[in-house]
């Protein structure tokens, strides 16, 4: 079809345009263009018209048919910590502004066989420590890759993966679907999007064309088009946000661990008082830290740089000193493999030129594990450098997410959170866990520190207050059930519960011991059992206690008891889920492979959840 002064709203000259623009554009180019135009404002010279926008065109010689695309979205997330849901949330908002009908669902609530009836497929995924799906994603991805996977060659799908570039295998969960999808013979609505930990621009510049290629399908296979445009809500959940963090007052900062004890933990209390931030137990506390103040200053002295020197810090243009730059806003204590390709080119070092090469890829990981900026700049020569170059290449200084030790019932308008101060040495030179010490030793009673809060609905206490709860938390691990049973005394839940909980010694490393000893006198706390590693001959760790319990434990589960593990995912997350296994195996008189599937379906009924890092 051509388009001609008499059947369009166009003059002569706009129509010659046009007529000369349209057959030679692709299919992803009109889609993009038409949501590009959607979403104009109005002008002086009026707005777009629909007519304009949905006017059928001749498109490329190989499309004979128009196609009729269903205004139905399925969401799908998978998350660990949270930050998938929130961008699929906020992706369904979007959509459902435009009319469009949302199915939004974690993958592990979502029924698999449905699959074969979605059009239009989203998926928003994060992947976990070795390029391994989270937890609530595992059964679905697991559907998708095997043989009972239905072809889906009426389905549309567009892949948003979230990720850690200083992991091998940054977003490979997110990689795997998107590569999965298109095998079993979906169409890619737009390309796919892998995130680094500062996740926001680019999630939102692929929601915007996903958004554009949904409503332009849908505008054209509709009889009649409407003159809406795509708007951000006006709706505000919260002032306060990952991006717009809350300045929140100390109350508190004191040291858990007594007097001798190798460890120090921090308990730190801040004030939530007029930032109207809404939290659950369960939830984690996003907080912003800064670099430590002597490896900014050895850096700066490394490169011969002026700490005074003004340097751009956003694509908008914001400026600030260098010192404050790599203080509050660059990462420096983590170096990634991107940002060492970048800083080769900069750097006159053959050798670092070489590291990077094709078929390095080994040596170039082993050697960046562990170091920081100042280790590669004193390794290789970056002289002449600007800091302007040098600091373009870094990425933004993430938050780090703490397990909140509070119940909002007991302590309104305050959070708590538990953190253990990171000190090591490595290459001669004392090293920094960068938000640990942060808290630990430059953050006083008055101070502020920049919050927001990361909800976590994979991590809930059961809807039904008579179920019996089972917290096995060792270490910091034990954060999120000081909150747990802090929330249950409020609310007067009447189910039992369980704590295993660990760590060095009893006399110096007991953290929460009072509140514990007080919760089981009172009856929040059923029961407690502990192990202090370095206390006897042999070390006992938490899941030496679970086996000794293994006869009551399984009675509890039978029950109907819900199972949750906070800790560290490689050792000892990994460590309680095999006894779990044994256990279950043992008093359920199980084989080994029925005692797998046997948690399985807790995790899949929401009775086994794991908050890991």
């Amino acid at each position: 079809m051509e388009l001609q002064v008499m059947n369009s709203p166009f003059n002569q000259e706009q129509v010659d345009l046009l007529n000369r623009l349209l057959p030679t554009l692709n299919t992803t180019q009109r889609i993009w263009l038409s949501g590009y135009i959607a979403a104009l404002p109005e002008t002086a010279a009026g707005p777009t018209t629909a007519s304009a926008v949905a006017t059928p065109v001749e498109t490329s010689p190989t499309t004979t048919e128009t196609v009729s695309f269903s205004k139905d979205v399925t969401i799908l997330f998978g998350s660990q910590t949270g930050n998938s849901n929130g961008l699929a949330k906020k992706m369904s908002k979007k959509l459902e502004e435009q009319g469009f009908q949302i199915t939004l669902s974690s993958m592990g609530d979502f029924k698999p066989n449905q699959l074969k009836k979605v059009e239009n497929l989203l998926i928003v995924v994060s992947t976990q420590g070795e390029g391994d799906p989270p937890d609530n994603a595992i059964p679905f991805f697991e559907f998708v890759h095997s043989k009972r996977a239905p072809q889906l060659e009426h389905a549309r799908f567009a892949v948003l993966g979230l990720g850690d570039t200083s992991y091998e295998f940054f977003c490979q969960t997110g990689k795997d679907f998107d590569k999965r999808l298109a095998e079993l013979g979906a169409e890619r609505l737009v390309p796919r999007v892998d995130c680094d930990v500062d996740f926001e621009e680019p999630a939102t510049a692929w929601m915007n064309d996903v958004l554009a290629a949904l409503t332009q399908s849908a505008t054209a296979s509709a009889s009649s088009a409407t003159t809406d445009q795509p708007t951000v809500s006006s709706t505000v959940e919260s002032e306060y946000t990952r991006t717009n963090p809350f300045q929140a007052e100390v109350l508190e900062n004191l040291n858990l661990n007594g007097r001798g004890s190798s460890r120090e933990t921090r308990h730190i209390e801040l004030s939530l008082e007029g930032s109207h931030l809404e939290y659950q137990p369960g939830d984690s506390l996003g907080v912003y830290p800064q670099n430590h103040p002597q490896l900014v200053n050895d850096i700066i002295s490394a490169m011969s740089w002026n700490s005074d020197d003004i340097v751009t810090i956003s694509k908008h243009g914001d400026q600030a000193s260098l010192h404050e730059a790599l203080l509050h806003h660059y990462e420096i204590t983590t170096v990634t493999k991107p940002i060492v390709q970048q800083l080769a080119e900069l750097s006159s070092s053959d050798e670092l030129k070489a590291l990077v090469a094709p078929g390095r890829e080994q040596d170039l990981r082993a050697y960046i594990s562990g170091i920081d900026l100042l280790d590669l700049i004193q390794d290789h020569s970056f002289a002449g450098v600007s800091a302007q170059e040098f600091t373009s290449v870094l990425r933004k200084i993430p938050a780090r997410l703490y397990s909140i030790a509070s119940s909002p019932q007991a302590f309104p308008e305050e959070v708590h959170v538990t953190v253990r101060a990171v000190r090591y040495e490595a290459r001669g030179r004392e090293r920094y866990g960068v938000c640990s010490v942060h808290l630990a030793e430059r953050l006083e009673a008055g101070d502020t520190l920049p919050v927001y809060i990361q909800h976590n609905d994979n991590f809930r206490l059961p809807e039904n207050p008579e179920t019996p709860i089972i917290m096995i938390g060792p270490g910091t691990g034990v954060a999120p059930f000081r909150a747990f049973v802090g929330e249950r005394e409020e609310t007067g839940a009447s189910g039992k519960s369980w704590l295993f909980y660990g760590d060095q010694h009893f006399a110096t490393d007991f953290l929460y011991q009072t509140e514990w000893q007080r919760w089981l006198k009172d009856g929040a706390l059923t029961r407690m059992d502990v192990a202090f590693s370095r206390d006897t001959a042999d070390k006992v760790y938490v899941q030496h206690r679970m086996l000794e319990r293994s006869k009551e434990l399984f009675e509890w589960l039978q029950e109907g008891a819900a199972i949750y593990v906070c800790g560290d995912e490689k050792q000892m997350a990994n460590d309680v889920h095999l006894t779990l296994e044994q256990i279950i195996a043992q008093e359920g008189q199980l084989s080994p492979e029925e005692a797998t599937e046997y948690l399985t379906r807790m995790q899949q009924e929401k009775r086994y959840q794991r908050d890991v890092y």
